[in-house]
């Protein structure tokens, strides 16, 4: 018998009982299109969540004073400062993009009414770029500001709604800080949110580092903030920001300096090891469905037991009818498997549409995989009922009612 022709034999069968093909199909269909859809939800989280940790600031290292004598003009001299920020800059000279650090003061603003303390922070023109901030409104501190110590500060999204309504509005407004006026250049607001987990409060002021030193008594950077030029160099270049600060300071002074390569680590192995759950409980589906697939065709052979012993009887051989069942059983499983594929990529696709600022990633391998597991589920669990098919007697076939 030819593959052709045991083809087009499978199709008529198929097409004799449809419900019951449709139904053992299914599985096959769901199985496919769940493998699918849990990779692409899966690829579509890990990479939600790496984007929401790099947004805090790629290749990012920060650093600020932990610990160290009780006596307060010794902790003063242990405080990171600006100098230390420029050392920094010096030393890692090309293998760092920017390094930058903040100061933080309250004052006390009349916002609806009501006096409230405001945090103000003191940083310089590379600040906005290391913590990804985005602009609203206005323009960033220049060099010119902190060279300068210009009386210019910029709000944060919130604080530039609460005072003036709008973004806009806020830009060219005069405020009082610590008794002298500044007038507001720009509005920001961070690219991710962090919720006031960072230095960054949701109603904050940040002014030139140069003017608000004069504000505080002691120069204390916290944080330090180093972003490196290359993702591979951030654990190198957190010892050495480690080493610059503790030869700058004394012995007993101790830093903490880390980045955000342990999380990014931990969250990429969370999203790992969720994709493979949900894979082969995916997969579980498929093999599920594969054994349906074997227990209609052992009930097909059952049923066409006289058949086979008229085709046995008029020349078939063991091959042809083991080939004919073969194919059948392949045929489910292909068909089913397609639909799946076609189910589970239309899926993500659609709801791209709404979901516009989220891209859903349809991984290629997964479909690969799904559909190369359906070919297989139709050759191994229709090899019992086709090799039954071929070990009938022709004549206990044909006389089988």
């Amino acid at each position: 018998m030819y593959l052709a022709e045991a083809l087009r034999f499978s199709v008529d069968a198929l097409r004799s009982n449809r419900i019951r093909s449709l139904l053992t199909a299914l599985g096959l269909v769901i199985g496919n299109a769940s493998v699918i859809l849990v990779v692409t939800i899966s690829l579509t989280s890990r990479e939600y969540i790496l984007e929401q940790i790099s947004g805090v600031g790629s290749n990012l290292i920060m650093a600020y004073f932990e610990t160290g004598s009780r006596e307060a003009t010794t902790v003063a001299a242990d405080f990171v400062n600006i100098a230390d920020v420029e050392a920094v800059r010096a030393q890692l000279g090309p293998r760092i993009v920017a390094a930058t650090g903040v100061m933080s003061a309250y004052d006390s603003l009349v916002i609806d009414g009501r006096p409230r303390d405001v945090l103000v922070l003191g940083s310089d023109d590379q600040y906005a770029y290391v913590r990804n901030l985005v602009q609203l409104a206005g323009r960033p501190l220049d060099p010119s500001d902190v060279l300068l110590r210009q009386r210019v500060a910029l709000l944060t999204e919130e604080l530039a709604q609460r005072l003036y309504g709008s973004q806009q509005a806020a830009v060219g407004q005069v405020l009082k800080i610590r008794g002298l006026q500044f007038t507001v250049i720009g509005t920001f607001k961070e690219k991710t949110a962090t919720y006031g987990l960072s230095e960054l409060a949701r109603e904050s002021i940040l002014i030139p580092i140069t003017v608000l030193r004069y504000f505080v008594p002691y120069e204390r950077i916290d944080p330090l903030y180093v972003q490196a030029r290359r993702a591979e160099d951030v654990p190198a270049l957190t010892e050495e920001v480690r080493r610059i600060l503790e030869s700058r300071h004394r012995p007993g002074a101790k830093y903490y300096v880390g980045n955000l390569t342990g999380i990014l680590e931990a969250a990429r192995k969370i999203a790992l090891v969720l994709t493979i759950v949900l894979i082969l409980i995916s997969t579980i589906a498929l093999v599920i469905s594969g054994i349906g697939i074997m227990n209609i065709m052992l009930v097909t052979v059952t049923e066409r037991t006289r058949e086979i012993g008229i085709r046995m009887a008029v020349g078939a051989s063991r091959r042809d009818i083991l080939q004919q069942f073969l194919v059948e059983a392949m045929l489910l499983s292909v068909s089913g498997g397609l639909a799946g594929v076609l189910l589970g990529v239309a899926i993500p696709l659609s709801a791209q549409f709404f979901l516009s600022a989220l891209p859903l990633t349809v991984s290629w391998v997964s479909i690969v995989v799904a559909f190369g597991v359906s070919f297989l589920v139709g050759v191994v669990f229709g090899l019992l009922p086709a090799n039954r098919a071929a070990r009938l007697n022709p004549t206990e076939a044909l006389r089988y009612e």
